[in-house]
């Protein structure tokens, strides 16, 4: 039986990833500048990958281009965490709930939660995390709802990132994961978006109280 190879990465996929990975994981801070010339360099690569994924990572929101600057990291502030998270607490939890709702397996938010607690650095840790909320969000049942979700993704992770430099809270979010799967795997959808919005708002009131994020409708909608 013939094998079918792996498809490498183009360079400039190579480069998009790299220059994302080393923002969310803090490597990259923001208001960094990012040069070209230096990126091209460090990566082994001509200028040409480096300015393509400048262009797709200023896209999704993780740079931005200033006439005056040049390309920099997104600078993260209490207006960015509200918009950002606004989204999320709009979508995330009504996504969940229609998960549980039409019974969707639930077996990669679990994969995602055994893989932070086997993590070897925040970097590791941080990813799981991300897998576990998307692993949520994704079998909602419409695929636009999951996009959606998908184009704030990078942007949430930075804010993330800014936060827990300043106030490491592993442990407790770790415990929220964990009680937001038990609600969702029972059964429980209206729990579950419950405690997704509480865990969601928390997060960033804790790390920007100026944000101003709204609180939960009283009849439990998220």
């Amino acid at each position: 039986m013939t094998s079918v190879p792996t498809p490498i990465p183009s360079r400039t996929q190579y480069v998009l990833e790299e220059i994302k990975r080393r923002i969310l994981t803090g490597r990259l801070t923001p208001g960094q500048a990012l040069v070209e010339t230096d990126l091209a360099a460090q990566f082994g690569v001509s200028k040409t990958p480096v300015r393509e994924a400048l262009k797709t990572l200023a896209g999704t929101g993780l740079v931005v281009n200033s006439q005056y600057k040049g390309v920099t990291v997104r600078m993260v502030d209490a207006d960015m965490a509200r918009e950002v998270y606004d989204v999320r607490l709009l979508l995330e939890p009504e996504a969940l709930r229609r998960a549980v709702r039409r019974g969707a397996s639930l077996d990669a938010a679990r994969d995602a939660l055994a893989r932070a607690d086997r993590a070897a650095d925040t970097a590791e840790r941080s990813l799981a995390n991300r897998e576990f909320h998307r692993a949520l969000y994704v079998p909602c049942g419409n695929p636009l709802l999951g996009r959606m979700l998908d184009e704030v993704r990078d942007q949430a992770a930075l804010v993330s990132a800014v936060a827990w430099a300043a106030d490491p809270s592993w442990d407790r979010e770790a415990g929220e994961h964990q009680e937001i799967l038990r609600l969702a795997l029972s059964g429980d959808a209206g729990a579950a978006a419950r405690a997704l919005h509480a865990h969601i708002a928390s997060f960033v009131e804790r790390a920007f109280p100026s944000a101003g994020i709204p609180a939960q409708e009283e009849d439990g909608q998220a």
